[in-house]
């Protein structure tokens, strides 16, 4: 059976020229003779860390013990060995360099032999016989060093000759371990570290058996995990890390494994926990999302291809699965995380990165996914991960998968950047000089500062020209990018569905669906209206009905990008004015709200309240009918499609003369007399929108807010002013009283049921015009790229300040490719963006499965014996569904190692044939260059020859159709 370390029967013995930390503890039947030849010396002055090695060399250095008496080296003079031991470079009184190797001596042994060299006689009794450090040592068993001795008190501290010295001339008392210690190099200080920390080492699996292991406070968390890793046997392709057990019982991470023992605070006797990878890519320390935990026996057996791994949707996660498979699929990136390359180059210290916590938070998710021992992962320790750092990404928001792969590329290359301390770098111009010198510089002065496996796989090289364009001053810089994000040509023409409503009461409202410049005017929207309708643009009005109400009246100069989508677009026939001018004799414009008096919830349902319904009106009111009863009538007519009239037999006509006669004194306002004719046809009048102050008030000609004063049976409505919200209580702002009041006409649900026709009020008819579609033609990827790289104006919001104009300036900028990297990812600009409105372009994009050609695009000076520079292979596609308030993202990708397309929908994943990639959800293209994909092929490239994405694909009847 193999002997442990350190349980070697209890005694310590530390070998030179091997590892100092680590102790081999032994009981042998020697005696209390004195050790003391010269080939003996050296087994029992040295540190070995192997046990057998150990054991051999005390055994030998015993047997040679044994077979004779102890032989002393011959003693050179009193005053040769004062010299030798106090002075000279191999004395005590020599500098200490970090590292070296010195040993404790017991303070009374030393004393005695200075009184024995200075004494001048070599036969003196004083002579002080075998060196004999037992008062240092706590037991004799595990020979540990007593707590709290001092230097000079009780031990002095020799230079490793000085000791070799001594011992071959007095030799060491039998059976003691020699006291070897280190110089070790502090902050500012050197000195010699007595008390080594002792820490126990354990599995997490078999907490119960320890190794007490002891290590200098310089060594390295990475010498004590790869001593671990010796003491438990563990094989070289299993990934261990370890955990610390602090004083409050609760368990650290050592995360970083170039920190020293002293950095980590780690004490003696301390826990150290070694934890060991599962098969499936998972950490048994790693708590499970709960729906994990009833993983089924047969998912637990599972064994698929790797990298055929859904992602659990957490809440709106869709977004980031999508860019994690899109980026799992990239091969370099993921055989560097396979095996194991990222734990060389984690930076821990970077104020710009996440402490490591990202890379390893994405390596734990490449891992299990490529274990082949899931259908699919809970992703929650990575999207809280995520969280933490990109507080945008808290929550269950949907985002754009875009947005998250640029955070994590960004957060990957600061975790593995591999520059520690980040150097000044000034960024020059070019002032003339060739394109090649200055791009060359720009890229050196780059990878000063950014060097990782992401700039090594995603990196490229942009020109940037610009052009002031009054001095003709041109500036050429040169700058990286991680991906293209790339316009798609946009039509300059926008479809918007309206209602228009005439004067005609005994039409009905049309849907009429418009083409209209983008960036035109309302007066635009009217003259294509004018085009289906015959209507003239100047009797529309235009408005945004939102709830019953007017949410806003438009001006006919406003653009046109005011209006959203998704807004109700309501347009009237009108033959007036809102804003009504003195002396004027065109019709004024009145807004009408429909009202429904309802029972309020009260004690004794006495309260009514009044609620919005129906569409809101602009009605043209001719001037001499600019009365409550004219205003009563024209309402009656243009709402007569509508509304019944009472007939004879509705009305009291016994009441009805005496009401005539009160309501001759009791009809308010200046034109008490004017006409209760039926209303004519409107006038027609030119058309204009609406203003904040108007100097002839609908209050002024109708003398007060509310008609009729009493309830007359014959009235199937009442009417009243109102604000823009179509509640009554006018408040009496200054932007109140000066602004032209709406009309409300308030129903009786009694009256309401009976008179008002609810289906045909809401009644319409479609214009042929409803049923066009404007067509979209398919664009090629290669025409996004030639916009992309088209010379532009900077927008007013952005100017460039000119070094010779020392002016801002809307300079001319153009961007050009000139060099590559070996993944190139290609964001398609779906979503616009602007003050008014937001759109997603629903564009097919023809993109190339493979041979996609660059080699026009890129302006450096090409490598013709190479083509394959410049061609690239897809390998990945994100796709967005939807719209922009919601939509579901998914992902095609190309497998590495068997080329074969699939199609990732979360947790769900199936098999693609390559024409099924191609649509209008393609959102985020990867490309791998052509180059690359040969050196990944050879068999010096990787382990497991991924195949080429441009595999022939298994008969399509396997495939799912995603389209």
């Amino acid at each position: 059976m193999a002997v442990a370390p350190r349980l070697f029967g209890g005694l310590c013995f530390r070998f030179r020229d091997q590892n100092p930390e680590v102790a081999v503890e032994g009981r042998l039947p020697i005696s209390h003779s004195c050790v003391g030849c010269r080939g003996e010396r050296t087994a029992m002055a040295t540190v070995a860390a192997n046990p057998a090695a150990a054991a051999a060399a005390v055994a030998a250095a015993v047997a040679v013990a044994e077979d004779r008496e102890p032989q002393r080296e011959e003693l050179p003079g009193l005053d040769s060995q004062w010299r030798q031991i106090e002075n000279g470079e191999s004395g005590r009184e020599r500098p200490l360099r970090a590292g070296e190797s010195w040993f404790l001596v017991e303070k009374h042994w030393y004393k005695q032999w200075e009184a024995y060299v200075q004494g001048g006689d070599q036969d003196s009794s004083t002579f002080p016989g075998c060196i004999n450090n037992a008062t240092l040592f706590q037991d004799e068993i595990n020979w540990r060093l007593k707590e709290g001795l001092v230097e000079g008190e009780d031990y002095v501290l020799l230079p490793a000759a000085a000791w070799h010295y001594l011992v071959s001339w007095y030799g060491l008392e039998h059976g003691q371990p020699p006291i070897e210690r280190k110089v070790i190099e502090l902050p500012n200080i050197q000195k010699v570290e007595v008390y080594p920390v002792e820490l126990l080492l354990v599995r997490h699996n078999d907490l119960g058996r320890s190794h007490t292991v002891q290590f200098s406070h310089t060594d390295s968390i990475g010498m004590v995990l790869r001593t671990a890793r010796e003491r438990f046997l563990v094989e070289p392709q299993e990934d261990t890390r370890l955990w610390a057990k602090n004083s409050e019982g609760s368990l650290d991470r050592l995360y970083d494994t170039h920190i020293t023992v002293l950095d980590a605070a780690l004490e003696t006797g301390q826990l150290i926990i070694m934890e060991t990878r599962k098969k499936d890519g998972t950490w048994p320390s790693a708590q499970l999302h709960v729906m994990n935990k009833n993983m089924s026996e047969e998912d637990e057996d599972f064994k698929g291809q790797p990298g055929i791994c859904g992602l659990t949707n957490l809440g709106n996660t869709c977004f980031m699965n999508s860019a994690l498979q899109c980026l799992s699929n990239v091969p370099q990136l993921t055989e560097y995380f396979l095996n194991n390359c990222y734990l060389e180059e984690l930076n821990f210290r970077n104020p710009l990165g996440m402490k490591g916590e990202i890379a390893e938070a994405y390596a734990d998710l490449v891992k299990q996914a490529w274990s082949g021992h899931h259908r699919s992962i809970v992703p929650h320790v990575f999207k809280n991960k995520v969280g933490h750092f990109a507080s945008q990404f808290l929550g269950y928001q949907q985002h754009d998968s875009q947005e998250l792969l640029s955070f994590l590329l960004d957060g990957l290359h600061e975790d593995l950047n591999r520059v520690k301390k980040k150097e000044y770098v000034e960024l020059c111009d070019a002032a003339g000089r060739p394109d090649q010198e200055v791009a060359q510089e720009a890229w050196q002065n780059h990878k000063r500062r950014n060097d990782s496996v992401i700039v090594d796989t995603f990196h490229g090289l942009f020109k940037s020209t610009l052009v002031c364009p009054d001095c003709g001053n041109v500036s050429v810089t040169f700058d990286p990018f991680c991906y293209l994000s790339v316009p798609l040509p946009i039509s300059h023409k926008r479809v918007l569905e309206v209602f228009f409503i005439p004067m005609d009461p005994r039409r009905k409202p049309e849907q009429h669906r418009l083409v209209v410049p983008k960036k035109g005017k309302i007066s635009d929207l009217c003259v294509a209206l004018s085009k289906h309708t015959g209507i003239s643009p100047e009797r529309m009005m235009v408005a945004d009905v939102f709830s019953h109400r007017f949410y806003k009246l438009y001006q006919l100069e406003e653009p046109l990008s005011s209006i959203l989508d998704r807004d109700d677009i309501f347009v009237y026939e009108v033959s007036g004015r809102i804003e009504a001018i003195e002396g004027s004799r065109e019709d004024i414009v009145v807004p009408v709200y429909l009202r429904e008096r309802t029972p309020a919830r009260d004690y004794n349902n006495s309260y009514y309240g009044l609620m919005l319904f129906g569409h809101p009106l602009l009605v043209s009111v001719p001037r001499d009918r600019f009365t409550w009863e004219g205003l009563y009538n024209v309402l009656m007519y243009r709402l007569s499609r509508y509304v019944s009239k009472p007939n004879s037999d509705d009305e009291d006509d016994g009441d009805e003369k005496e009401d005539d006669e009160e309501d001759k004194d009791d009809v308010p306002g200046p034109s008490t007399g004017g006409s209760l004719r039926d209303p004519e046809p409107e006038q027609a009048g030119p058309s204009s929108g609406v203003t904040n102050r108007c100097p002839f008030l609908l209050d002024n000609c109708l003398g007060t807010s509310q008609w009729p004063p009493r309830r007359r049976r014959k009235q199937l409505f009442t009417l009243q002013t109102v604000n823009s919200n179509g509640t009554s209580d006018r408040t009496t702002s200054p932007e109140e009283v000066h602004a032209q009041p709406y009309i409300a006409i308030d129903w009786e649900p009694e009256m309401k049921k009976r008179y008002y026709d609810e289906v045909e009020a809401e009644g319409y008819v479609k214009h042929d015009c409803v049923g066009y579609v404007m067509k979209k033609a398919p664009v090629r990827l290669q025409e996004c790229i030639e916009l992309f790289t088209t010379v532009e104006t900077l927008e007013k919001e952005n100017p460039w300040y000119c070094p010779s104009c020392k002016q801002h300036q809307l300079a001319t900028k153009k961007l050009d490719l000139w060099m590559l990297p070996e993944i190139l990812i290609i964001h398609l600009k779906r979503f616009s963006y602007t003050k008014f409105s937001r759109e997603k372009l629903d564009t097919l994009v023809e993109f190339p499965i493979r041979d996609l050609d660059f080699s026009e695009f890129v302006i450096q000076p090409q490598n013709e014996s190479n083509p394959e520079l410049y061609k690239y292979d897809l390998i990945a596609v994100s796709n967005h569904y939807g719209g922009m308030r919601d939509g579901h993202y998914t992902t095609f990708a190309c497998n590495k190692d068997s080329g074969q397309w699939h199609y990732f929908d979360d947790n769900s994943v199936s098999p693609v044939n390559e024409n099924q990639i191609e649509s209008k959800a393609a959102y985020v293209l990867f490309y791998q260059r052509q180059d690359v994909a040969r050196r990944l092929l050879s068999p010096a490239g990787s382990s497991g020859a991924p195949a080429s994405p441009a595999c022939s694909s298994p008969p399509s009847s396997e495939f799912m159709d995603v389209n």
